[in-house]
Parts: C-alpha cells; sequence; structure tokens
C-alpha cells in the first residue's frame, strides 16, 4: 500500500480523528492493546462511526514496510497539501484576525522527517501557513504526518507550482521575506521580525536557490558560537521562528 495514503503514530492519528474524521477510511490497531492512548483513540473512532480493524504487530509492520507506526495506522481518503489558491484565502483569514500573518517558506526541503519537524515547530509558533514548491520536495507522506505529531492536520501546507511566482506574490500581499544565510551579515536579532512575514529556509545541504534568494528583502544568520558551521534545517527553522515570536510578543507588551 502507498505511505501517502497513511498515516500513523498515536499523535498524528488522534489529530485526524480530532480535526478530519472524515478523511478516515479505517483504523487498524495492534492487537490487545488496552492502554490509555489506545482507549482515548477508540472512543474517538466511535464517535466519528470509523471502522476499526485490529492486527498483529507484525502485519502492521508488513502494511508500512517496518515503519515505527507504534500499535495504530489509519488509512485516508484523498486530500493532501492544498493548492496555490488556497493561500490567498489564509491571507485573507488572518486579515479579519487583525494580527500579522506569519508564513514559512520552504525551499525544497526533500527529507520528510525534516518536513515533519519543520512543520510541528511551525505549529507551536503560530505559523499560518507553510509553503513548499510542488515538485522536487518532500510531501505530506505517512512519515512527515508521524514526525509533525498532529501538525500536518493543524496547519495548511500549501504547495506550489512556481516558488519564485509565489514569493513575489506575497511581498505584493505585503509580506517581508526574511531568508537565511550563514553568511549573512545580519543576525536574525538585528531583524525586523515584527510585522507580516515569511521566513524562508533553504534545502537540506544546497541552501536557498539562486531565485529564491533574490526575492528575500533581507538575509539574516543565526549566531553560532561554536565549532559547528550550520544547524538541521528543522533546527534552524525553530530558532528563527521563535525569534520572530519573541519580537512580536515583545511589541504587543508595549
Amino acid at each position: 500500500m502507498s505511505e501517502k495514503s497513511w498515516i500513523y503514530g498515536w499523535h498524528a492519528v488522534r489529530a485526524m480523528l480530532t480535526r478530519q474524521p472524515d478523511r478516515i477510511i479505517r483504523l487498524v490497531m495492534q492487537q490487545g492493546r488496552d492502554d490509555k492512548r489506545a482507549g482515548d483513540v477508540l472512543r474517538l473512532a466511535g464517535q466519528h462511526s470509523v471502522r476499526i480493524e485490529t492486527r498483529l504487530s507484525r502485519e502492521l509492520d508488513q502494511m508500512l514496510a517496518g515503519a515505527a507506526h507504534q500499535g495504530v495506522l489509519a488509512e485516508l481518503r484523498p486530500g493532501e497539501a492544498l493548492g496555490e489558491g488556497a493561500l490567498d484565502d489564509i491571507l485573507d483569514g488572518v486579515t479579519r484576525l487583525a494580527v500579522p500573518p506569519l508564513v514559512l517558506v520552504l525551499d525544497g526541503v526533500q527529507d520528510p522527517h525534516n518536513l515533519g519537524a519543520c512543520l510541528r515547530t511551525a505549529d507551536a509558533a503560530g505559523v499560518h501557513a507553510v509553503v513548499v514548491p510542488r515538485d522536487r520536495a518532500a510531501g505530506l507522506s505517512g512519515t512527515a504526518r508521524k514526525v509533525a505529531s498532529g501538525a500536518a492536520e493543524a496547519l495548511p501546507l500549501v504547495q506550489v507550482v512556481n516558488l519564485s511566482r509565489t514569493l513575489k506574490w506575497l511581498k505584493e500581499r505585503g509580506l517581508w521575506l526574511v531568508g537565511t544565510d550563514d553568511e549573512a551579515a545580519t543576525s536574525m536579532h538585528a531583524a525586523n521580525l515584527t510585522g507580516p512575514l515569511a521566513v524562508v529556509m533553504g534545502a537540506e545541504g544546497a541552501g536557498m536557490r539562486r531565485l529564491t534568494r533574490e526575492h528575500c528583502d533581507v538575509l539574516v544568520s543565526i549566531p553560532m558560537a561554536g565549532v559547528v558551521e550550520s544547524l538541521n534545517v528543522s533546527v534552524a527553522t525553530g530558532v528563527v521562528l521563535f525569534e520572530a515570536v519573541r519580537q512580536r510578543d515583545a511589541v504587543r507588551k508595549l
């Protein structure tokens, strides 16, 4: 079975049952589970009349080719990432809330573990949408959903055909584009991250592509005190996003 049609792990499955139960075709649980997490998931599944199956642990291993399912899977109806047209509606909704929009742009992150970790961090930081290229980038696979621990079901992921065009459009909507670069002279602490903002992160190893870099209004670096020259993209994403959260909280308290 295709990994893209499944989510697995307790956090991801519980989040889907809570937020989008109509997406679930069936719930498959490890036979003999009677702990609290299993009970909570079964209760939610019953509330939404989700079909429940039980299988031996080795059968679950076979269904996901050995992925760490933790004893629970959910098969999903089609409905993955959003198209780029959804971004306009998302920003309109944020505008009505009278808060400055915060968008995360991932320029070609390819590892589903990194994508899932970025989604989890973005959700915690209050990001309104995550934008990724449709091609040559990780999508919402079962691995990404599991690592995201429910954030993939709570946070809009928007796949776009032309990232450069989308970045230009975000600027036209009034967002300030802040890109990250290890060599940038400006520290993230010196940058203004309080207004309508899109934080742009590059791919593993290669960083941002040239056109992506050229669309950024400013490039910032993360101060590094040790011998390590750079951070994993998901870690760097968390550092920059929570610097934006810190600055925004300080402005609100004035």
